[in-house]
């Protein structure tokens, strides 16, 4: 499909609340593919949410190694235990950050096929779920963050 643009920090739709998506359709599922090769076409990216290239829907991918999930208002409907993460963003790919997430999270979604999905996840996919869909509420890690690594 395209490569979008992706949005640095300091820009104000990074803040701003994504709106939900009511139907899953051909053009919907052109965003979720832009924004796949988008993110393929990064050195460190596991994962991309749509505000990240200036569009407020609620739409996430993420791939860390084992296929592409493509998301589309997910929300996190459980979490257990602790860990510490490092973190780093793709709107600003210098800054990198220690902060706490869920070790295990359950996500409730809809797919790029219209249909419902539910996924669990643990350690470091887990800690991607959580960044990118904190995202689609205008959170930045750097809001969490407990400690800069450099």
């Amino acid at each position: 499909m395209a490569l979008r643009s992706i949005r640095s920090f300091g820009d104000e739709i990074l803040r701003k609340k994504s709106k939900r998506v009511e139907i899953v359709d051909d053009k919907i599922r052109d965003v979720l593919s832009d924004m796949a090769d988008t993110m393929y076409n990064t050195k460190t990216g596991g994962g991309l949410a749509a505000p990240q290239i200036g569009i407020l829907k609620r739409l996430v991918v993420i791939d860390m190694g084992e296929g592409l999930i493509q998301l589309v208002n997910p929300k996190i409907i459980k979490q257990e235990g602790e860990q510490e993460v490092i973190e780093g963003c793709l709107s600003n790919p210098n800054i990198w950050g220690k902060l706490k997430r869920p070790y295990k999270v359950t996500v409730e979604a809809i797919n790029e096929l219209g249909e419902q999905v539910l996924i669990t996840s643990k350690g470091e996919l887990a800690k991607c779920f959580c960044h990118e869909i904190d995202h689609l509420d205008g959170i930045l890690f750097t809001d969490l963050v407990t400690e800069y690594v450099f």
